[in-house]
């Protein structure tokens, strides 16, 4: 019994360590593949930032004048005229490495701004469209969200799920399945857990609206 016992104790050990090793190996390859990849971003130059899909902000065709005493819808309106007048580009899902290889080491300091820039329009849009909503302005929340979603191209879940709760109260199933479509072709990492998010809420989204 126990030189069984100290058998597979010798096996275990031997096949842990294989593993280890292995682990140790694949890891260290990965970090070199990373610093290779990185050092050849930082050589870089700039280039144009010209055919970045930056975003504007229609004021003139959004609610703006409903509920605007609000003192939230106030703060919102006040951002979002701050940043009409500022660059946006959704660039998520893109480590800065990446966006050095694309556009050069010079460029990264305004594409993080412009990537923050945008992450505070879907905050906005999706703070001021609950607000709305809460007041019972459905119709101009599900403007805001139509705009932040299908033309913005946000990538907040929480601005999603609650356009698809508009859709399906007012009776618009083909709404939500094209909204769920929208989900997963987003390239974001977000894109397929919102998609998923949708699916198990809406049992009429079924797995050939995946096609």
């Amino acid at each position: 019994m126990n030189l069984f016992l100290i058998a597979s104790f010798i096996i275990f050990t031997s096949i842990l360590s294989i593993v280890i090793r292995r682990h140790n190996r694949t890891e260290k390859n990965r970090q070199e593949q990373f610093w290779e990849r990185e050092q050849r971003a930082n050589q870089v130059r700039r280039k144009s930032l010209d055919g970045l899909d930056y975003v504007t902000i229609p004021l003139d065709a959004l609610p703006t004048d409903v509920m605007s005493q609000d003192v939230i819808v106030q703060d919102c309106l006040d951002t979002l005229a701050s940043l009409s007048r500022e660059k946006m580009v959704n660039l998520a899902g893109y480590t800065n490495t990446d966006l050095k290889l694309a556009y050069g080491t010079a460029n990264i300091t305004a594409l993080s701004q412009y990537d923050q820039n945008f992450t505070l329009l879907a905050q906005t849009l999706q703070k001021w469209a609950e607000t709305l909503y809460n007041g019972g302005y459905t119709a101009q929340a599900r403007q805001i969200l139509e705009y932040a979603v299908l033309t913005a191209h946000s990538d907040a879940g929480t601005s999603y799920r609650l356009l698809a709760s508009l859709y399906d109260q007012s009776g618009e199933p083909e709404k939500v399945k094209a909204l769920y479509q929208t989900a997963l072709a987003l390239t974001f990492p977000s894109g397929k857990t919102i998609a998923r998010t949708l699916r198990e809420t809406y049992s009429y989204i079924s797995p050939a609206d995946s096609d």
